[in-house]
């Protein structure tokens, strides 16, 4: 048990500073927040999803040597396609923040954030799995470096990724709960193009980052 702890703690602690990076991932949660829509389910896919991720990597994928090149392309091809088109959707928003009427129960005193578009639970479940599955980034955190991490504990490297799995839950739930509070005091159209630009920036940079790691 005095070894456990520790090797246990080692592991949230890893997976917590990589996964704290406002990457896609996160962004996509934030965004479900504010929009109060499948809020909870999103966050539950997300962590089951780094989950079996961090599982992949401290159970297998370590010891194998990482991800197959041809993996690895298709994963980022995959990746690159997928933040460009929502990295446009974002931007068209950040153009056009207007173009929907404000939500019910605003009032005229001031700018007010355009309606979300209804988002079906299928639809919320497919797209927490593409931002968790097409990000060769939730891969190379989760699968390769805490599943090559894993490798410096030996018997105990089983722990160490309960550790990991565990910080990964407990940071999606604390995202969740912090976009779920926001949702209630941020509603003006200053907020969500601010939100929609940064989220287009951030897609496009990371399709950009993903194209030039090919070369």
């Amino acid at each position: 048990m005095s070894l456990a702890f520790p090797t246990f703690t080692a592991g949230m602690v890893l997976s917590m500073s990589l996964i704290m990076a406002i990457g896609p991932q996160n962004a996509h949660v934030l965004r479900m927040g504010l929009q109060r829509q499948h809020l909870w389910l999103t966050v539950a896919v997300c962590a089951l999803s780094d989950v079996v991720l961090i599982s992949l990597g401290v159970l297998g994928l370590a010891q194998l040597g990482g991800l197959s090149d041809k993996l690895h392309g298709a994963l980022v091809g995959a990746g690159m396609l997928f933040l460009t088109v929502y990295g446009w959707q974002a931007f068209q928003r950040f153009l056009r923040p207007g173009a929907l009427p404000g939500a019910p129960g605003d009032t005229p005193a001031g700018p007010i954030a355009p309606a979300a578009e209804p988002v079906s639970r299928r639809r919320a479940v497919l797209s927490a799995l593409a931002f968790s599955w097409l990000n060769p980034h939730a891969w190379l955190d989760t699968a390769v470096l805490i599943g090559s991490a894993s490798l410096a504990y030996g018997q105990r490297s089983a722990v160490f990724g309960l550790g990991a799995a565990a910080g990964s839950v407990v940071w999606f739930f604390a995202l969740g709960a912090a976009a779920f509070w926001l949702g209630r005091r941020l509603n003006s159209l200053q907020v969500w193009r601010a939100l929609d630009g940064l989220v287009a920036l951030m897609m496009w940079g990371t399709a950009g980052w993903l194209l030039a790691s090919l070369f």
